[in-house]
């Protein structure tokens, strides 16, 4: 592939994921329910991945056995995160970081809701360039490392979608109204879902990385911006701000004996 033909690939890639992100800024702004941003991203960044990983086919036309496992993985991730979040949003409408965000912009609101989901639009693009970076490995056969990177996405997949349900379940129980889960895997971290998601695009440098595909190297970008999303941009912090204004002493409480990503016990004054 000559360097024209990738800068075309990176820029279409960048184009269909920024209208994605605009669709969403519209949908937001004419239903007023913020949910419907993350749903957009989730199905778009998965929808351009999948993409991604099959074009161009190998001499052949016929994709080639790695390409197959990631465009399934990615699909699988795209598939069930997204769907969670269809269900939430179609329940709930709104997702409080969101709302937290427009009520603060006042007047400027919908031009810096604009700017961020474009933001999000190029989160998206570095996690696509990642899968299709190790979708496009050229080593001859499926391996070990291969193996281990798609085991390691589905535990990622099963621990969200587990700590999805534990919470799920505890905010069905009427008795829980007003109060914090820390059931299950919410006993050992504020936040597992975020680390079980972040756990997911470890699996991309495992199977891209190899001492014949310089390029593979790139992928540790997925995994590294995936952690300052959720650890310090739009994940962790503006929703432990809205706990804190909603919960107050309550959540206070459940930060002093509980890590904010990783789910192991906190043994520490440290997280």
């Amino acid at each position: 592939m000559s360097l024209l033909q990738l800068i075309f690939r990176l820029a279409i890639m960048a184009l269909a994921l920024s209208a994605v992100m605009a669709a969403a800024w519209q949908i937001q702004r004419r239903t007023g329910a913020t949910g419907w941003i993350d749903v957009c991203w989730t199905f778009g960044t998965g929808l351009v991945a999948c993409i991604a990983s099959l074009v161009p086919v190998p001499e052949g036309g016929v994709p080639t056995a790695r390409q197959i496992m990631v465009v399934l993985l990615v699909a699988i991730w795209s598939l069930r995160l997204g769907s969670h979040l269809l269900s939430r949003t179609w329940k709930a409408g709104d997702d409080p970081r969101y709302r937290d965000l427009i009520d603060q912009w006042g007047d400027s609101a919908d031009r810096r809701m604009f700017l961020q989901v474009q933001a999000q639009a190029a989160v998206g693009l570095i996690l696509t360039i990642s899968v299709a970076i190790a979708a496009h490995n050229p080593r001859a056969v499926l391996g070990f490392a291969d193996l281990f990177g798609a085991v390691l996405l589905l535990t990622g997949l099963i621990g969200e979608a587990l700590s999805d349900a534990q919470l799920s379940k505890f905010r069905s129980d009427p008795a829980n109204r007003h109060r914090i889960c820390e059931a299950g895997l919410w006993k050992w971290s504020r936040h597992p879902n975020y680390f079980f998601e972040w756990l997911c695009w470890l699996a991309y440098p495992l199977i891209a990385i190899d001492a014949s595909y310089p390029v593979g190297w790139i992928t540790l970008l997925a995994p590294a911006c995936m952690y300052w999303v959720l650890v310090y941009a739009s994940g962790v912090p503006p929703l432990e701000q809205h706990m804190l204004r909603s919960r107050g002493q309550q959540f206070r409480d459940v930060q002093a004996r509980t890590r904010p990503f990783f789910p192991f016990p906190k043994l520490t004054s440290g997280s």
